[in-house]
């Protein structure tokens, strides 16, 4: 068994486990569950973190260099950590998009606008379910509704932050700050994918300035060429 094969057999079991947790965690703190409905979601979201947890050390013992692959493999670390980084996972299926599958230039920058809008509401989504529960009947807290939630988690990975809404618990601040953070990462990343269209489609528009000179080596060589076959008929400099 190698991690290529595993990988492949376990594609779509942690793209549904993924989708398992963000619904079981999203009803449960939208719906603000108790008894029997919140004993199944919490039971639902304990058996995606125990599939994730077995992938992770199943691929851990395939390695034969395992300190430095753990080291290459943070983030995954993280998404069995961190539950909320869980759906982040279900970006994997954009890889699947026949759509993408262009030049190699326009493929990756369609791909990293897509995972970046996509990246960015479930951030916003997660963001704001996690916010809530921590906020949520907290003494002091502004963040008591669903809506409100969503609200702040917009202007927050925005970096616009209008301050109607704060956090005012620890696990509430650590939120806010990841999603500034990827906020900022989204806003550089965007940036500097649209700098890249933009010199693209202007070095287009400049295909003729640039021909003059690959002209001018296409003629060149061609003379050349034509110098070398007639100096071959003529039995070269050397013939008398």
């Amino acid at each position: 068994m190698t991690e290529e094969r595993w990988q492949q057999l376990t594609y779509w079991p942690l793209v549904i486990a993924s989708l398992a947790f963000l619904v079981a965690y999203s009803w449960q703190v939208i719906a603000e569950l108790a008894g029997p409905a919140r004993n199944l979601t919490l039971s639902i979201i304990f058996a995606t973190w125990c599939v994730f947890v077995l992938d992770y050390i199943v691929r851990l013992s395939l390695q034969q260099q395992r300190a430095q692959w753990f080291r290459a493999h943070i983030f995954d670390l993280l998404v069995v950590v961190l539950p909320v980084l869980k759906p982040l996972r279900l970006l994997r299926v954009l890889t699947m998009v026949a759509a993408l599958r262009r030049t190699v230039g326009s493929a990756l920058r369609t791909r990293i606008i897509i995972y970046g809008s996509a990246a960015v509401l479930l951030l916003i989504w997660m963001g704001s379910l996690a916010v809530l529960e921590a906020e949520r009947g907290a003494p002091g807290a502004t963040i008591q509704s669903f809506g409100d939630a969503i609200w702040w988690a917009f202007v927050t990975i925005t970096t616009v932050g209008y301050g109607d809404y704060t956090p005012v618990t620890v696990v509430g601040r650590l939120v806010a700050v990841a999603l500034m953070l990827s906020g900022v990462a989204v806003l550089g990343i965007t940036t500097a994918t649209l700098s890249s269209w933009v010199r693209e489609r202007i070095s287009r528009g400049r295909d003729d300035e640039e021909a003059a000179t690959r002209g001018q080596m296409r003629h060149l060589s061609e003379q050349v060429s034509a110098l070398a076959l007639r100096l071959g008929d003529d039995g070269g400099p050397d013939k008398v």
